[in-house]
């Protein structure tokens, strides 16, 4: 059985989404009173009290500098949750959120959505991630949640 990782949001890019987000608004830090909301800087959900903000994140744009894709209109902006000031990232590498239903959705080697497929249960991510990556055009996967649609982390080929 192949182990597959999920990859939080970059510390380089955390860096800059806590100065300037990819809209161009600066950070607002807010003190999560509830908790729930679900990080991408460390794969888990806050606790009440912790310092969060809610910020514009394009999860295709630093991979495509990196590789020379040009997603074109596939570079979409969307809400992301992170800790207001860094922290120590992920604390192991269990897949995270997998506790309701999500889509795997599958992007080329330029950055163009090829697909996706409904998770519905925890038990599915593992053959979701297996039959996307079989089709050698799929170059990384975005695990978003059903409900909003948001980014929640990526899973490439390691």
């Amino acid at each position: 059985m192949t182990t597959y990782t999920a990859h939080p949001i970059d510390p380089a890019a955390l860096k800059e989404l806590r100065d300037t987000d990819d809209a161009g608004r600066p950070l607002v830090p807010l003190t999560d009173e509830e908790g729930g909301a679900l990080l991408r800087c460390c794969l888990r959900r806050s606790e009440p009290g912790e310092r969060i903000a809610l910020v514009s994140y394009a999860p295709l744009r630093r991979w495509a500098a990196r590789t020379g894709a040009e997603p074109g209109a596939y570079e979409e902006l969307g809400p992301v949750f992170v800790h207001a000031d860094p922290c120590a990232g992920p604390a192991g590498d269990a897949l995270p959120f997998t506790n309701s239903h999500r889509t795997v959705r599958r992007y080329s080697a330029q950055g163009h959505i090829l697909g996706g497929r409904l998770v519905p249960t925890a038990d599915g991510f593992d053959e979701a991630f297996t039959a996307a990556f079989t089709d050698p055009e799929v170059e990384l996967l975005h695990v978003r949640a059903v409900e909003y649609g948001c980014f929640l982390y990526e899973v490439r080929r390691d």
